[in-house]
C-alpha cells in the first residue's frame, strides 16, 4: 500500500485517477486549490463530494502548490508525488500568461523540491502533447525536439519539463516521469472542451463550432486509458531520473469524423458551423507511443466509439 500525494486531485484527470488509486487499497492525500478556472469551482466540489461518498476515508485539503508553507508538511506524509495540478488551455493561456507560468512552471518547482528534500523517490507529474508544437515531425516520439511552443500553455508544460529534469542532478534517486497527456476525454471532461462541448451541443440541437475546415487532427485518448498509464508509471520499478511518456491513443482523427462519430454516439445528427482557427492550436497531435509500450507494459484500451458513448450517458446523466 503506497501513501501518495495527488495534487489537482478533484480536477477531471485527478478524480479519476484517485477514484483508482483508493479502490486498489493505497492511501491518497489530495490537495487542490479549487480555483474557478478553466476547470469549475462547481465541478470540483462534485467531484470531491462523489469521492467521499464512495470512499468516506478520502482527505482532501484545500491549498495551492505555489505555497511552499501549505505543501511542505503534506509531502512529509506521503512516499509518493503524483502532480497533477495546474491550468490547462491553450487558448485561455493567451489571456493570462503570467498565471500559467506561476501555477504550471513555479508550482511544479516548489512541489518537486519539496519532494526532493523529503527523500521521495518517486515523483510523477502532467505534462502535454502541445509541448511538441507544429514544428516536431509525427508521430511524435519523446526524443523529438519540443522548442517550438505555440502558446503561453504549452511554453508553460514545458518549461516544467525543463525545470524538473534539471532538479533531478540534485536528486540523484529520483525517479521523475512528465507524462505527455493526449487530448484527454471522458466524463467529468471540462465543459468547454471539444468532445465535451460537442455532446452536450449534440443532445440540445445546437450547433457545433467546427475551427477551420474541419482537418485538424486530434489524438483523443479517453481517461480510462490516462489512469491505467499513470498507475503503471506510479508503480514503475526502474533507473532514476527525468523521463517523459506520451500516454496517447496513436489514432489520430479530424474533427469532421469526429462529429461523425459523436453523432452516431448521441443518435442525432449534428449540426455544424464553420468559425476561424483559433491562435495557438496545433495542426494535428499525433503520439507514438513506443516507450510507453516497451516500458511500462501500456497500450490505449478504449475505441474512439465506446469512449463517446461514456461522454453521451454522462452528459444525459447530468441533463
Amino acid at each position: 500500500m503506497a501513501r501518495i500525494l495527488v495534487t489537482g486531485g478533484v480536477g477531471f484527470i485527478g478524480y479519476h485517477v484517485t477514484r483508482a488509486l483508493l479502490a486498489r487499497g493505497d492511501q491518497v492525500l489530495i490537495v487542490d486549490d479549487f480555483s474557478d478556472a478553466p476547470y469549475p469551482r462547481l465541478e470540483k466540489r462534485r467531484n470531491e463530494a462523489d469521492l467521499r461518498d464512495e470512499f468516506p476515508q478520502t482527505r482532501v485539503v484545500e491549498a495551492c502548490v505555489t505555497d511552499r508553507a501549505a505543501i511542505a508538511p503534506l509531502v512529509l506524509e506521503c512516499d509518493r508525488v503524483l502532480h497533477l495540478a495546474g491550468l490547462a488551455g491553450v487558448r485561455p493561456s493567451f489571456s493570462d500568461p503570467a498565471r500559467y507560468a506561476r501555477v504550471n512552471v513555479e508550482g511544479t518547482a516548489v512541489v518537486q523540491e519539496l519532494a526532493r528534500q523529503a527523500g521521495i523517490e518517486r515523483f510523477v507529474f502532467a505534462s502535454s502533447s502541445s509541448v511538441y508544437g507544429n514544428s516536431t515531425p509525427l508521430p511524435a516520439r519523446e526524443d523529438a525536439p519540443a522548442t517550438v511552443p505555440e502558446s503561453p500553455y504549452a511554453a508553460s508544460k514545458r518549461s516544467a519539463e525543463l525545470v524538473a529534469a534539471s532538479l533531478c542532478r540534485a536528486a540523484p534517486r529520483m525517479r521523475c516521469s512528465a507524462l505527455r497527456f493526449f487530448t484527454v476525454y471522458g466524463p467529468r471532461q471540462r465543459p468547454e472542451m471539444a468532445i465535451a462541448h460537442f455532446v452536450r451541443s449534440t443532445l440540445a440541437g445546437a450547433a457545433i463550432p467546427v475551427f477551420g475546415d474541419g482537418s485538424m487532427r486530434r489524438d483523443f485518448t479517453h481517461v480510462d486509458d490516462i489512469v491505467r498509464g499513470i498507475l503503471a508509471v506510479l508503480d514503475l520499478e526502474g533507473p532514476a531520473g527525468f523521463r517523459p511518456y506520451n500516454l496517447g491513443s496513436g489514432a489520430p482523427i479530424d474533427l469532421r469524423a469526429l462529429v461523425a462519430a459523436i453523432g452516431v454516439a448521441a443518435g442525432r445528427a449534428p449540426h455544424v458551423e464553420n468559425a476561424p482557427l483559433q491562435v495557438g492550436d496545433v495542426n494535428a497531435t499525433f503520439a507514438d507511443i513506443t516507450r510507453a509500450r516497451e516500458e511500462l507494459g501500456w497500450e490505449p484500451r478504449v475505441k474512439l466509439a465506446d469512449g463517446l458513448a461514456s461522454v453521451v450517458a454522462w452528459v444525459r446523466s447530468r441533463a
